[in-house]
């Protein structure tokens, strides 16, 4: 079953409890965490859960509305930004026109079932019964962590086999939602750090500056020579045009 957490507010522990486990560590420090919260404040009737019949939580979908001119130019500067901005809109009173995806989570034991695809088609639902005509994206692609040395420009170039779909699984999976790709996002998300907080949330060392690979980045983490580290996560930005009649799920 699908809900939004403001027709079920008593699930939103076991969303956030969720929300925590496939990420890497360091990327729960984004500089936009302050702003994170306010998805369980204000924006409830869009974070989605998929429950099974003992109402265990398999699946969520996270997103915000925001305005958006329609240019490639009018777009957040990413993840960070399309976040800080959905909320600071909401302060201000703006209505918005346009749904931003911001993550999508399957428990570990659900995953290959197509769960995915279906808060996906979820997402544009409710932007449809919204009446928005875009629903945007700052996809981070799954693949990315095993090339983290090939700049992200490149990556969005490869493709799948004949089917000149986007070799990233996830990226794919947006292209055969009928997603367009806008532009690469090179500092979506931002985590800043001492070199103390990094080797805590990576468990490695770092004993000089220089560029590390960390498992689950999908660039190098930047470590300067006055021991802060700095990891500037790039990703794609993709538009998803809402179609009407307003899907169903």
């Amino acid at each position: 079953m699908l809900i939004t957490l403001h027709e079920r507010s008593d699930l939103i522990q076991a969303v956030q409890e969720l929300d925590y486990i496939p990420w890497p560590t360091f990327s729960h420090y984004s500089i936009s965490e302050p702003y994170w919260w306010a998805l369980f404040e204000h924006f409830c009737p869009y974070q989605l859960a998929m429950i099974d019949e003992t109402e265990r939580v398999m699946a969520i979908g996270h997103s915000i509305p925001l305005c958006w001119d329609g240019t490639v130019a009018g777009l957040p500067p990413g993840w960070d930004a399309a976040l800080e901005q959905g909320v600071k809109e909401y302060q201000r009173g703006l209505v918005p026109d346009t749904l931003c995806a911001l993550a999508i989570v399957v428990a570990p034991d659900q995953q290959g079932k197509g769960l995915s695809q279906r808060m996906l088609t979820a997402m544009l639902g409710i932007a449809a019964r919204q009446g928005f005509k875009h629903m945007l994206a700052p996809v981070r692609p799954v693949w990315k962590s095993r090339y983290p040395l090939t700049p992200m420009e490149e990556y969005v170039k490869w493709k799948h086999n004949e089917e000149k779909l986007p070799f990233d699984p996830w990226l794919r999976v947006h292209a055969r939602f009928g997603a367009r790709t806008l532009a690469v996002a090179p500092a979506s998300m931002i985590v800043r750090g001492s070199v103390q907080e990094w080797e805590e949330w990576t468990r490695m060392r770092f004993p000089a500056s220089g560029e590390y690979i960390v498992p689950g980045a999908l660039v190098p983490v930047k470590i300067n020579e006055r021991g802060q580290g700095c990891y500037e996560e790039p990703n794609v930005w993709m538009c998803h045009t809402i179609k009407a009649p307003a899907l169903q799920y």
